[in-house]
């Protein structure tokens, strides 16, 4: 199996999202109060840790999927795959991105999620072309059961 399939469009994401992180970085280091997070309470901490958690939990059981289905040419509609068709990128850019930056006291991992987010989003596409061409019928039965497939 090739990396490029296992990957997806992932590395197109990455790539769109590249920028952001060059620019973000260091006007977040240049101009913190900008970018610092104001919860005096640490509610946000511990909010951020439960979805950060549940993140890595999605990342590790998507991962697993996709190396032990992928391989064998089968469609994936199991696990997060049955509430959305891109887990591994919607639970990297909403679930994971954010809550590291509130975690870190940032909101510039807000801001790089929604930009990952859209990544996936205009990148995805292309992906569920090529996931329609293998899978046939198979892919288009997947796409009417999935429960959020506009995620």
């Amino acid at each position: 199996m090739k990396l490029k399939v296992l990957v997806g469009n992932g590395r197109k994401i990455g790539l769109f999202t590249l920028p952001f992180l060059i620019a973000g970085i260091p006007l977040n280091i240049i101009f913190p109060e900008f970018f610092i997070v104001k919860d005096t309470s640490g509610i946000l901490f511990w909010i951020s840790l439960l979805f950060l958690i549940i993140g890595i939990v999605n990342w590790v059981w998507t991962v697993v999927l996709i190396l032990t289905k992928v391989p064998r040419k089968q469609l994936i509609t199991t696990g997060p795959y049955a509430i959305v068709k891109h887990p591994l990128y919607a639970g990297v850019a909403l679930l994971v991105i954010p809550w590291v930056g509130f975690i870190l006291n940032t909101w510039l991992g807000l801001l790089l999620g929604i930009v990952v987010y859209i990544g996936s989003r205009i990148f995805s596409p292309e992906e569920e072309k090529l996931l329609s061409k293998i899978f046939g019928v198979e892919w288009d039965n997947y796409s009417k059961k999935v429960k959020l497939p506009w995620i």
